[in-house]
């Protein structure tokens, strides 16, 4: 499905967000143009990439794959729309098992003390709940991001630590902690409700 077949309603359907991560723009920006970095920080906690493709240039393609365990694998591609390094960047996005085509844009700005201010929008949606959903990842995706910025406490801008595809991140290890902690609360809590 393409943008210009969605409803009205369904172009209502807007997803901002606005961030302030601790790091020059410069750095912000490079980490969303090198897969090196990409698979180190793309996806919601507990993901990772499997796949990463980038041809970052206006009209170049993109396409990676995301996995929370073995035999998952949730594909999404799109298109480079705007390259205007570094402040802006827009592209399409396609979550390849429905088709239906968003489109992300993001502003960085310089912000005081050396750190970046990140404006997200992505629109219009299939429904609320790819809204909602999408929100949740990339809210997720965005604290993991600001977790590897966090590593970058010199000028050397090469990437740290091993992809997350390891399965040893320190992110996947943190989401499996809190899974376990959310099983055994909830087992507290239906314990204590009998």
């Amino acid at each position: 499905m393409r943008n210009s077949s969605a409803t009205a309603e369904q172009r209502e359907l807007v997803l901002e967000i606005d961030r302030i991560f601790d790091a020059p723009r410069e750095l912000v920006w490079r980490l969303w143009r090198d897969p090196e970095h990409m698979v180190r920080w793309h996806g919601p906690e507990g993901y990772a990439l499997l796949h990463c493709d980038i041809d970052f240039r206006v009209g170049g393609q993109w396409r990676r794959c995301m996995s929370n365990g073995p035999g998952h694998q949730h594909w999404i591609s799109g298109e480079y729309l705007e390259i205007a390094e570094p402040s802006r960047l827009s592209f399409t996005y396609i979550n390849e098992y429905d088709g239906f085509e968003t489109v992300v844009s993001m502003d960085f700005l310089e912000f005081e003390g050396g750190r970046t201010r990140m404006l997200f929008r992505q629109t219009p949606f299939i429904s609320r709940e790819e809204r909602d959903g999408h929100g949740w990842g990339w809210n997720s995706g965005f604290e993991v991001f600001a977790r590897y910025l966090a590593q970058f406490t010199d000028s050397d801008w090469s990437p740290k630590g091993r992809p997350r595809s390891d399965g040893v991140a320190e992110d996947i290890i943190a989401a499996r902690r809190r899974a376990e902690e959310e099983r055994e609360h909830k087992n507290a809590d239906a314990t204590q409700d009998h």
